[in-house]
């Protein structure tokens, strides 16, 4: 059976030439080194599906070049399976050198354990908690949750998760003894605090945690009345499979979300999701038709004062800064760049993830681009701010910018940056 590279390198070289096109043109094209391109034609190199990506765009090849280097589906997860919200108990262990860790237990399993701290405590023994404390535990705790967001721009997970996983078990369990109304509410927030810890979860490299936490905030939605987070937790599950390059599930799992009984916000977050699995997959057209939808959908969505945003509050523009990041998975570094240029200034300076995030997929278009100087020169700032939030999503994409710069090892700039490079593009855990 041929290799993926010898299919790919010859349908490459048949496209090259057919449309004029040498080696040379090419490689002023891709910026890629005329030797490199000429190993991939002949089989001897498999390619990335960057190069794939930057040569589809140069032949116009409609995402056919990207299709043969795409990788296998990913396998999802399977959904957890739906429950009470008192399944499980949870331990937390908290060391102070550093390493801690959170874990859910069966109830048999707790008690067969035994108590082995210092200090336990029983709640809801002194009958139901009354209205006005409800609502006390209400205001403050989404004042505590938009703290922790903004705290989330600056620290590594690590630093919030203990707090925010104690406060969604604080709302879950003073729920139980609140009248109906606020039950509710506090599930409903829990809900909140859950997912944000998913997030933060996947922040650091575990996707299996994360996805367990996003069924944990669709649980406690239900329980409160709310069905609609479920919907929402299918863009958070396309996130995972677009981190893993799987277009198809990506766009799957995204149009799942997009039923006409789930809020416009969501939709729209969804229809951006889907944006993303189409430009992985080189499809532009259908990329722009889903960066329409979404515009159109969250333009619809009315703010509710008293309920936490789903999905990024730091963020002016979402559509235009998704569509900068699509453009460069469509193999249109310039485009990408450009557009990233113009989302990155409207970002508040405080918002540290959200700079890193998107400053370096900017970075990595200039690069791409064959802007190699400059893309050093918008990567070095934000290095401090990589080291400081410690994601792994960002690392993904700090390592694609790394591989492309180390074809330039030779510039002053990329040698300067190499030794922290290195560094920074450990996957953190």
């Amino acid at each position: 059976m041929p290799q993926p590279s010898t299919v790919f390198g010859e349908e490459l070289r048949k496209r090259r030439l057919d449309a004029g096109l040498s080696l040379t043109d090419l490689s002023s094209a891709v910026h890629y080194s005329k030797a490199q391109l000429s190993k991939v034609e002949r089989g001897l190199k498999t390619p990335g599906r960057d190069l794939a990506r930057l040569c589809d765009t140069a032949l116009r090849a409609d995402g056919a070049l990207i299709a043969l280097v795409a990788s296998s589906a990913a396998e999802v997860p399977d959904e957890p399976a739906p429950g009470g919200i008192h399944e499980e108990e949870w331990t937390m262990q908290l060391s102070p050198d550093g390493p801690s860790r959170f874990q859910p237990v069966g109830r048999r399993q707790a008690v067969g354990a035994g108590a082995a701290s210092l200090i336990s405590w029983r709640t809801g023994g002194q009958g139901p908690v009354s209205p006005a404390a409800g609502e006390g535990m209400l205001v403050a705790s989404r004042s505590l949750f938009t703290h922790y967001r903004r705290l989330g721009q600056s620290v590594e997970p690590g630093f919030l998760l203990p707090g925010l996983i104690a406060q969604t078990h604080t709302l879950r369990e003073l729920s139980a003894h609140s009248d109906s109304r606020t039950r509710q509410e506090l599930l409903a927030l829990g809900s909140r605090y859950a997912e944000y810890v998913g997030w933060l979860v996947q922040e650091t490299g575990d996707e299996g945690a994360a996805l367990w936490w996003t069924q944990r905030a669709v649980d406690l939605a239900a329980a409160g009345g709310d069905r609609a987070l479920s919907g929402y937790a299918l863009v958070r599950r396309a996130l995972v499979t677009l981190y893993q390059d799987d277009a198809e599930q990506t766009v799957a799992l995204a149009q799942r979300a997009q039923s006409g009984t789930l809020p416009p916000r969501i939709r729209g977050l969804a229809a951006q999701r889907e944006a993303q699995g189409h430009a992985l997959a080189g499809d532009h057209r259908a990329c722009l038709r889903a960066l329409d939808r979404a515009r159109a959908l969250l333009a619809r969505h009315e703010a509710d004062a008293d309920t936490p945003v789903i999905g990024s509050m730091h963020l002016p523009d979402s559509v235009g800064m998704v569509t900068g990041w699509c453009l460069f998975d469509l193999g249109r570094p310039r485009e990408a760049a450009e557009e990233l240029n113009r989302q990155l200034v409207l970002v508040s300076p405080d918002a540290m993830r959200t700079q890193v995030r998107y400053g370096i997929r900017r970075a990595l278009a200039h690069a791409a681009d064959g802007e190699i100087d400059h893309a050093c020169a918008l990567t070095e700032p934000l290095l401090d701010g990589v080291a400081a939030v410690r994601s792994a999503t960002v690392t993904i994409d700090l390592r694609r910018l790394t591989r492309v710069l180390s074809r330039y090892s030779d510039h002053p700039s990329v040698r300067r940056l190499a030794p922290r490079l290195g560094t920074l593009t450990r996957i953190p855990s």
